[in-house]
């Protein structure tokens, strides 16, 4: 394996007595040495069960330290890591095991149960949270590994995606995909040894496993992990470990902010909180900005890293909800629908090209052609730059809403909707009209589920807002449909909103 591709063991060489990942729920803790001993015990398990290397290697598991183990050992051997979404259904999991096909399925007691009734051949799984699997990693000896040629195009991971659109992809992101993104990450966000993050999000999406947990060890920080995400839990976490930058998503930012420890800690230790996954609405902007605390938002997908923006937190307060300028080593371009680059303020695809970005979409060269043309990522979202270079995300290309020709995006109106009082979330979604061709439909929930006129809604979107931007339709829920992390999931709110029409 070329040197720069381990470069766990190079860090080991480097800082061994450092901390590596600490558990925050039992507060187990593990220093780089450790981690990488571990990995190097588990190559031997999994050399002795004929896995070699381009086998992948599955793991069905909350965020725990065997993340650490598979991903690393699956790295030395030339093994494809898959971790997989224990929160999807049964028919989705047996889909996804049957299109990765692993030699090996290392699960967590957690989902014995769930396992049982999967299809997938019983005999290839093995239990990571067993007290064998940890007396095993206990051996003091040191393995003797043999060595495998591994280059920077050979697969290290796969993850896959939501599926939401579709049946779910698995993207391969190669050595070479994950260095860059450390790298990148490290660069322009200028990371150090003496920062911690704590991550709540699943490990088995790339905002859990690679937005800041493979860079922060690259660089020889401290990464804290967490299971079942509370916001009281999260904040004292912050505290306790001293935690310099963090990344959640929306909906986890709505949660903390509600709280009481929230208002009353100053988070003295935390340089900047990060936000990501969706959107973030501008109240949750506004509640650090009134504690005066580092905030800003990011962009990502899994295909590319999943780092892609840098945005000084100062910039952040006048360029709210802007993701910033494209990061050190990879460049964007924003396309416009007849293939010319839009201009300052218009609106286009988000392109992204760089070394960190995904090498293929596993057994899925359709997919592949058509997200990766001419070394440019096509993202599927749509964005616009200003005049001072600053990128604003817009919407999925996919939930335009074309209403009587005109253009609309959801983000603006959702924007707009929750600077009304009481307003807690918002979605809005384009639904078939006669008329119109897709008329704007808003999903609103409310604090406390307090009653909202309509006519006071749209009496307040006509201040800020175009005539036919304005909803057509309000749907009142008690909570709007999330995916598995967290992302609001528009395809059920379709649904919902067509059984709504049905039903009137």
């Amino acid at each position: 394996m070329k040197w720069e591709l381990d470069w766990l063991e190079n860090r080991v060489r480097l800082t061994p007595w450092k901390t590596a990942v600490i558990h925050a729920g039992s507060n187990q803790q593990w220093n780089y040495q450790q981690i990488n001993h571990r990995a190097k015990i588990l190559v031997h398990f999994l050399l002795e069960q004929k896995v070699g290397k381009g086998d992948r290697v599955a793991l069905i598991s909350p965020n725990h330290i065997s993340y650490f183990d598979l991903m690393f050992a699956c790295a030395k051997i030339g093994a494809i890591f898959v971790p997989i979404n224990w929160r999807l259904s049964i028919q989705e999991m047996n889909y996804i095991l049957a299109d990765c096909s692993p030699k090996l399925v290392g699960y967590h007691d957690q989902f014995k149960e769930m396992i049982d009734t999967l299809s997938f051949h019983q005999d290839r799984y093995f239990c990571v949270s067993s007290p064998e699997y940890e007396i095993g990693m206990s051996d003091e000896n040191e393995p003797l590994l043999l060595s495998v040629s591994i280059e920077q195009e050979d697969p290290w991971m796969m993850i896959y995606t939501g599926g939401t659109t579709g049946k779910p992809k698995g993207v391969i992101l190669s050595h070479r995909a994950i260095l860059w993104n450390g790298l990148n990450t490290i660069v322009s966000w200028s990371l150090t040894a003496n920062d911690t993050t704590l991550t709540y999000l699943p490990m088995f999406h790339t905002g859990g496993l690679n937005a800041l947990t493979t860079p922060l060890l690259m660089i020889g920080g401290t990464v804290v992990i967490g299971n079942q995400f509370d916001p009281l839990e999260a904040i004292e976490a912050l505290n306790q470990y001293h935690c310099t930058i963090a990344l959640f998503v929306p909906t986890m930012y709505q949660m903390m902010i509600q709280e009481k420890a929230f208002v009353e800690s100053s988070f003295p230790s935390m340089k900047v909180f990060l936000s990501g996954g969706a959107p973030c609405p501008l109240s949750v902007y506004e509640a650090f900005i009134k504690k005066g605390i580092a905030f800003k938002e990011g962009y990502g997908l899994t295909e590319a890293g999943p780092n892609n923006f840098y945005i000084d937190p100062e910039e952040a307060k006048t360029h709210r909800g802007s993701v910033g300028k494209s990061m050190l080593f990879n460049q964007i371009k924003l396309l416009k629908e007849d293939g010319t680059e839009a201009a300052v303020g218009e609106v286009g695809e988000l392109l992204i090209q760089g070394k960190h970005t995904f090498s293929a979409y596993w057994n899925n060269q359709a997919a592949t052609a058509e997200v990766l043309q001419n070394n440019w990522l096509h993202t599927g979202d749509l964005a616009r730059v200003n005049k001072a270079g600053y990128c604003f995300i817009v919407g999925r290309k996919k939930e335009m809403i074309i209403s009587g020709g005109e253009n609309i995006y959801p983000l603006e109106v959702e924007q707009c909707l929750l600077q009304f009082p009481h307003i807690e979330e918002a979605a809005v979604i384009g639904l078939p009209d006669d008329m119109w061709g897709e008329k704007v439909v808003a999903f609103i929930v409310t604090t406390n589920q307090r009653s909202v006129p309509s006519a006071d809604l749209q009496q307040h979107c006509q201040q800020a807002l175009a005539k036919y931007k304005i909803p057509k339709q309000f749907i009142f829920i008690e909570e709007l449909p999330k995916t598995h992390v967290g992302k609001i999931d528009k395809k059920m709110l379709v649904e919902i909103g067509k059984g709504s029409l049905e039903i009137k």
